[in-house]
């Protein structure tokens, strides 16, 4: 681990020395997504974690929520989020903020990827997948029902 500054550079998307990984392996609830861990626990004096998800067209990430909250930043393309009981329209360098316990769901339906930087804490709890009657008590709007993908 260090603790010096550094500036990893960019080339299309992709970041010199950073790996390119799965979206994650624990669920198959996603599409054509995958991300970059930009900046994490290898550097001790930051208590967040900086990602990169990129989501091809047609794609979208798990239906989620959790206890942390956290912000993104659309840096590629646009789409949709599912937030809570809304839909809303993404295009690049809107950002958001996704509070505590807010279901929510990235899809790149707009013929195009949709990428976006993502910062959470550190130390943070898992995503739980919304089970049946959650979805039922916290969306009611037909339109995010029939959006969403479990």
């Amino acid at each position: 681990m260090n603790n010096r500054s550094k500036v990893i550079k960019a080339d299309q998307y992709s970041w010199d020395g950073v790996e390119r990984k799965e979206y994650k392996t624990d669920t198959e609830n996603f599409k054509n997504i995958h991300r970059y861990t930009l900046l994490s626990d290898d550097i001790p004096a930051l208590n967040s974690e900086t990602r990169y998800f990129e989501i091809q067209s047609g794609g979208y990430s798990s239906l989620e929520l959790h206890r942390h909250p956290h912000s993104v930043v659309i840096i590629r393309g646009s789409g949709t989020l599912v937030l809570e009981n809304k839909l809303h329209q993404l295009n690049i360098h809107d950002v958001i903020f996704i509070a505590p316990e807010t279901i929510h769901q990235f899809h790149a339906d707009n013929n195009e990827p949709l990428g976006f930087i993502c910062i959470v804490d550190r130390y943070r709890d898992r995503p739980a997948i919304p089970d049946d009657k959650t979805i039922q008590e916290k969306i009611t709007s037909p339109e995010v029902l029939e959006k969403i993908r479990k």
